[in-house]
């Protein structure tokens, strides 16, 4: 049994905010532009703009994942496939010339540089279940003998 202790689930719960913030904060603020001037705007680079938060979250979620003996592989991949999708498709960019202007904005290039994007929010998210999965583990009432 790992260390559940209060230390852990402050690691834990900062770190799922932080881990959070990347992916929520795009969303909410598309939702208070759509309601105060009626028109939908969503800034889908975003997430990637704000990886240092995902990143310290994930170091922090990844240190109380090894403290609770928790989560470890979920978190731990994920924050690693996470940079390195964001390091990949800022590569790709400027492999094609996306990045300069170069390369117009359409075809393989430009479908790559947003798939590796897309492939890279799916694995924020998915370090962001660990972190909730996380926290539900620690949070879990224990059991008597």
């Amino acid at each position: 049994m790992g260390n559940k202790g209060t230390f852990t689930k402050i690691l834990a719960i900062a770190g799922t905010v932080l881990v959070w913030f990347p992916i929520l904060a795009p969303v909410l603020i598309s939702i208070i532009f759509f309601v105060q001037e009626g028109v939908f705007r969503l800034d889908y680079l975003m997430p990637a703009e704000l990886f240092l938060f995902g990143l310290g979250g994930g170091l922090l979620l990844l240190w109380a994942a090894i403290r609770a003996r928790s989560q470890r592989g979920l978190i731990g991949w994920g924050l690693g496939i996470t940079a390195g999708l964001l390091v990949g498709g800022q590569a790709l960019a400027v492999a094609t010339g996306l990045a300069s202007g170069e390369t117009e904005a359409t075809g393989w290039p430009w479908a790559l540089v947003i798939g590796s994007l897309i492939a890279f929010i799916m694995a924020l998210i998915a370090v962001g279940v660990g972190g909730i999965l996380l926290l539900k583990d620690l949070f879990k009432p224990k059991k008597e003998s």
